[in-house]
């Protein structure tokens, strides 16, 4: 298996956080698993949708939405895209329970977003594309 696992994460910078998670509970016809001020989760399958109202200050190019790829070691992964010529976009940084997020631009002016998760493993992956 290769060192990016899978898509995780897709966060959708709002500017309303309350009218748009009442709007992506109707869309998506389930409620939210993660509810606060800051940020909506919501599970589809085995990815999650997020709603954050500071993601799109922190957003150019994309129009509001950073996909997150699954990785296992977030330092490893700094240094890997460092050496590839992709330019830090914002720093890691602890999202809560160990969950680590961070932004990269690539060569190309791509956002590419990494997420290392303390309960998403390898081989829970590979089952999940076997």
């Amino acid at each position: 298996m290769g060192q990016i696992l899978g898509l995780h994460t897709v966060i959708y910078g709002v500017t309303d956080i309350a009218e748009a998670k009442d709007w992506y509970t109707q869309l998506l016809q389930q409620k939210p698993y993660f509810d606060s001020e800051c940020y909506v989760g919501f599970r589809i399958g085995q990815c999650e949708l997020g709603l954050n109202p500071d993601a799109r200050s922190a957003i150019s190019r994309a129009d509001g939405v950073v996909a997150y790829w699954a990785v296992v070691n977030m330092a490893t992964q700094v240094e890997r895209l460092g050496t590839m010529g992709a330019r830090q976009h914002s720093d890691v940084v602890d999202v809560g329970e160990g969950v680590l997020m961070s932004s990269f631009l690539d060569p190309y002016g791509n956002i590419f977003g990494l997420i290392e998760h303390p309960q998403v493993q390898p081989e829970v992956l590979e089952q999940l594309t076997e």
